[in-house]
């Protein structure tokens, strides 16, 4: 032990600093802290209150509006200190973003001026916008592929394999999934309208596997198959459910995005059900509507 270290030892013994002083140090915050509000109602953004020399990282196409003074860069990858050094390790990271259908790039909004600065993000489609924040939730959050909108530097945006091949094949998202770590605040939108159910250890929940929007590292995600020839034929419903068994929290969502893309476009083609109707088609003629 040289002279420095036996001098920096006594003078922790003399101040007698407490036994988890390292650990206090260790879970310090490393992301930047932001302050936000949500505004709307089904069709939400968000906005973003930057500290000088804070930033906000955002996906390709959420930007709505800054203030004077924020400068925005495009940047390879998150930002994030998981990234990688050298240019190896900062392809490797961005390219699995490939993988999730995203870009190799993500926008960097930060701070210069003097002040308080306001930077807004919008969703991309009728929904909520949820904010995560991870230091809360105790760890990482996986979640559906193109949930991410915005988040503090120094989040990780990475992504999750489904390792059980049932599950990658018929649980509604594939084998790939976004996994959102660090410990700052993330924002996920997703369609409709969004809750969030915490589940108990062991508790389990079936679920519409497009209805889930996200959910905490503990969740154990599965299939199940729906059972009964005519459930899975004429239920209309698919043949699998999602489940989820806790503890931790799950996100739900009541219009998942396909659903909502589907339904429009069941009606561009002209074969959207007549409820109520009795003249069915011959009605759409009648009135104007199945031009």
């Amino acid at each position: 032990m040289n002279s420095l270290s036996c001098l920096t030892k006594n003078f922790l013994h003399a101040i007698s600093l407490p036994s988890n002083f390292t650990q206090k140090i260790i879970i310090m915050a490393t992301a930047h802290e932001i302050d936000y509000r949500i505004v709307g109602e089904e069709m939400q953004y968000v906005e973003i209150e930057l500290d000088p020399n804070e930033t906000a990282i955002a996906e390709a196409g959420s930007f709505m509006l800054m203030d004077d003074g924020i400068q925005m860069e495009t940047i390879f990858g998150d930002g994030s200190a998981n990234q990688g050094t050298g240019v190896l390790g900062k392809l490797f990271s961005a390219g699995k973003r490939l993988l999730t259908g995203e870009s190799l790039f993500m926008t960097a909004y930060t701070n210069i001026g003097q002040g308080k600065k306001m930077v807004s993000f919008a969703s991309p489609y009728p929904g909520k916008i949820i904010p995560l924040d991870l230091m809360r939730l105790g760890g990482p959050v996986v979640c559906q592929k193109d949930a991410f909108l915005c988040a503090a530097k120094g989040v990780s945006v990475g992504i999750a394999l489904q390792r059980k091949l049932g599950t990658g094949l018929f649980g509604g998202e594939g084998f790939i999934m976004q996994k959102l770590e660090g410990d700052g605040l993330a924002f996920v939108h997703a369609g409709g309208h969004v809750f969030e159910r915490e589940l108990k250890p062991g508790e389990l929940l079936k679920i519409d596997t497009g209805c889930v929007v996200a959910y905490t590292h503990q969740i154990d995600f599965d299939i199940q198959f729906v059972g009964g020839i005519k459930n899975s034929i004429f239920g209309g419903e698919g043949l699998f459910f999602a489940t989820l068994r806790g503890p931790g929290k799950v996100w739900i969502q009541t219009l998942p995005v396909s659903r909502l893309a589907s339904r429009i476009l069941s009606y561009g083609r002209g074969t959207r059900k007549e409820e109520g109707s009795l003249l069915g088609g011959l009605g759409n003629l009648l009135d104007g509507d199945g031009r």
